[in-house]
């Protein structure tokens, strides 16, 4: 069975190269370099390689998990070995995940660029490829694992190994049913088209059938009058719902038939549900859709702790890859610890350790290559500086030299501000942040000292003594720092000082409304403050919760913080957010439906099928913090089914995060993980949804597994009225073909303390229908 894309890319000659095989070396460090022999499979979505001697050692990995290919001595591994071997033979594969990268050796420059080119070639064609080509390409890939002989065809044994490969627990009537149901030919194998019928009927859904059916008034397609109405009723699109429902159609449906005819076939609708359109994420949120005019410190940042470490903080490896994937997973505040090195050079590492060490200097190449290619936005430089004044004399000329006109080194107007500046205005900036001899005034007065000459005024004398009275602790307290701190280091540090935090009264007392602070994670986490550093090289929970805080706004680091946390004068308590001016507690509900095609659980023996269940988790306020889950379905990981539906009342919904899990239950022991996904609740769609790219356990994109789920939710307290308006404003839809063009403004809350709003309820822009108004006519 032939890869969907195989036949443009089979006159490809550096593929043909890479499908011939190459004998490459495979480097881990400066001693350990061996010969692998590398070869493309015939799927071109599969690199194979093997030990030279015992030809034993086998190892695969999906051209999907490749993120990029890097040219050249630019892994530090390589760069250990460039007086050994030119950069034009050398080339890294960088993996997606916590995955190390492979770094590689080709023996000559012309075999090194047919794998480079060809490998960028692959990972275009698997970016590019449309829902279609993934499903088509998913099915292939099933294909050649069964096929155990490669002789292009799957006897029924092969059959029921694909079962068992798939995490099907299918007696063997049922699955001989489906087998000679696909066998068109009578031949006792399936080849090419019958292995398509027989997944088709493997992974037929029947929660989808259902819906499609309900609509449908033939049972076979979707006029667009019908997909209009389910969008309407089901997933709760009032707002351009007919031309969504044109935009879909010419989108997802395959069929060209269909497509004239404004029509949406059982393949597209599913298609659909699996799309970008039917995930559970709101699509509008993966844009820039926040304000990014406030001050800085009105916005959550992503941060980073301990940056550099790859591994564990005792012994663990040091690498300036940290920071490139934490930047490149929008970290925007990155954390460099930094030591008096050899040779004069700062290095970094974590202190008084075992952990490996790296120059400053490349760190910072590292940041200034790395920095904006997710995001434009500012990132900030967290220095946690134990050098002897003498290398931060260094650390600060390499600062300079590198970063150039990107690193803040006065205020942007050269005046004193009265409030941080925004996102905005730092497009593309790079802050410090750390110890300062004195406050942000002295250095914009040193600087207008140094710019301006002239006679002071009697009223700008006493003005400078009413200010030097005020700034006299602060001086005594500078003093001692200016023994240890280098002027030209701390020059360098403009809107963000690091300070302890002791308590809200004194920080109003002593800092500035233009100062951007930090403390630790556990007070930042219960204050909300806007930085809380993770440690990015660490899979759990907390990293979970932050990529999915943080995957909105199109991955800018940068989330606008609720209206309650930016006010001065707010009510807000997060261990009584019932006080809250505006409070407005949200229903939430939850029906699982079903999973599908969920892996195996990592390491577990062959032949084990999972038995999953599906736990929902609410992270927030104290008040919100709840879970709940299904019960366990034995020895099905392919469509385990379970219609449960699951409640949670939520009382702070602009800060709730809402986390899938899914588990292996095992009455033993400890459940074993499965996959997860986490999202903001003000992302959440209503309406059937998919739950959907599951991740591993190290960020790992599950690939078609996913988890159907229908949402609804609502305020409590919701008016009747409106749902009563809902209802007339439906039964005067005109009953004709074709679809109304001119329907009535639907009325938006109006806000005010005690008032549901729109910015009070993420799931509800203004205008829009709340879902419970939709429910309450159809049930």
């Amino acid at each position: 069975m032939a890869s969907p894309c195989s036949a443009r890319l089979q006159m490809d000659k550096n593929l043909q190269v890479m499908q011939a095989g190459s004998m490459m070396r495979k480097v881990k460090s400066r001693s350990w370099k061996k010969q692998r022999y590398f070869k493309l499979q015939e799927d071109f979505m599969t690199i194979w390689y093997k030990s030279k001697k015992t030809g034993k050692t086998k190892s695969t990995f999906s051209i999907s998990d490749i993120e990029t290919i890097r040219e050249g001595h630019q892994s530090e591994i390589l760069q250990s070995i460039a007086d050994e071997f030119h950069a034009e033979l050398c080339f890294t594969i960088v993996f997606y995940g916590r995955r190390r990268n492979l770094d590689l050796i080709a023996n000559t420059a012309e075999e090194a660029q047919c794998w480079i080119q060809g490998l960028e070639k692959l990972i275009e064609t698997v970016t590019k490829m449309d829902q279609k080509e993934i499903l088509d390409q998913w099915i292939c890939d099933w294909f050649m694992k069964a096929d155990k002989n490669k002789d292009g065809r799957m006897n029924f044994k092969e059959v029921q190994d694909l079962l068992k490969m798939m995490n099907v627990d299918m007696n063997e009537h049922h699955a001989y049913r489906l087998f000679q149901m696909a066998d068109k030919s009578e031949s006792s194998t399936l080849e090419g088209d019958e292995f398509v019928l027989f997944y088709k009927a493997l992974t037929q859904r029947d929660e989808v059938l259902k819906i499609f059916q309900d609509f449908s008034k033939d049972g076979k397609k979707l006029t667009l009058l019908e997909f209009v109405d389910f969008l309407r009723q089901e997933q709760l699109e009032v707002k351009g719902a007919e031309e969504m429902a044109m935009d879909l159609i010419a989108r997802y449906e395959p069929s060209e038939t269909a497509q004239k005819l404004h029509a949406m076939s059982i393949d597209g609708f599913q298609a659909y549900l699996y799309s970008p359109e039917g995930s559970i994420f709101n699509v509008e949120h993966e844009q820039l859709y926040e304000d990014m005019t406030q001050p800085l410190c009105h916005y959550f940042i992503s941060s980073s702790h301990n940056t550099y470490l790859m591994e564990d903080q005792l012994r663990g490896n040091s690498s300036v890859e940290g920071y490139i994937r934490a930047l490149k997973r929008g970290c925007r505040c990155v954390e460099v610890d930094t030591w008096d090195g050899p040779n004069g050079e700062p290095i970094v590492y974590h202190g008084h350790t075992f952990t490996s060490k790296i120059l400053f200097k490349d760190v910072i190449s590292a940041i200034n290559k790395y920095a904006f290619r997710v995001s434009q936005y500012p990132v900030i430089l967290s220095l946690e500086n134990h050098c002897g004044v003498e290398q931060q004399d260094v650390m600060a000329q390499h600062l300079k030299s590198i970063l150039g006109q990107n690193l803040v080194k006065n205020t942007l107007n050269g005046r004193l501000p009265s409030q941080l500046p925004s996102p905005e205005e730092l497009r593309g900036r790079i802050l410090l942040k750390g110890k300062k001899i004195g406050g942000l005034e002295d250095h914009v007065e040193e600087q207008q000292e140094d710019s301006t000459m002239g006679e002071a005024t009697d009223e700008e004398d006493n003005a400078e003594m009413e200010e030097e009275n005020h700034r006299n602790e602060d001086k005594k307290n500078s003093k001692k720092a200016k023994d240890r701190l280098s002027q030209e280091l701390s020059d360098c540090i403009i809107y963000c000082k690091s300070v302890p935090f002791e308590s809200f009264k004194h920080s109003k007392v002593n800092y500035q409304t233009y100062e951007l602070s930090s403390f630790t994670e556990y007070k930042a986490r219960k204050l909300a403050r806007e930085q809380v550093a993770l440690n990015f090289q660490t899979a759990g929970v907390e990293m979970d919760l932050n990529d999915g805080r943080f995957r909105q706004n199109a991955h800018s680091g940068y989330i606008l913080k609720p209206w309650f946390l930016r006010q001065v004068d707010s009510t807000f308590n997060p261990d009584q957010p019932q006080g809250t001016d505006g409070y407005a507690p949200v229903k939430l509900s939850v029906q699982v439906i079903s999973a599908q095609q969920l892996p195996k659980v990592e390491n577990s023996k062959e032949g084990s099928i999972v038995d999953p269940l599906v736990r929902v988790e609410i992270f927030g306020v104290p008040a919100d913090q709840s879970k709940q889950e299904t019960k366990y379905i034995e020895n099905n990981g392919f469509n385990p089914m379970w219609y449960e539906t699951l409640h949670f009342k939520i009382h702070a919904p602009e800060l709730a995060l809402v986390r899938f899990l899914v588990e292996d239950y095992d009455k033993a022991t400890r459940n074993d993980f499965i996959g997860q996904y986490t999202l903001p609740f003000k992302s959440i769609k209503s309406g059937m949804r998919h739950v959907c790219p599951l991740r591993t356990l190290n960020s790992y994109r599950v690939i078609h597994g996913a988890i159907p789920v229908l949402i609804r939710s609502r305020h409590f307290g919701e008016s009747n009225a409106l749902r009563v308006l809902l209802f007339f404003y439906r039964a005067r839809r005109p009953l004709v073909a074709g679809v109304c063009k001119h329907m009535p403004t639907l009325p938006s809350y109006k806000s005010g303390p005690g008032c549901p709003s729109a910015a009070h309820n993420p799931l509800q822009p203004a205008g829009r229908v709340p879902g419970s108004a939709v429910r309450s006519i159809l049930v």
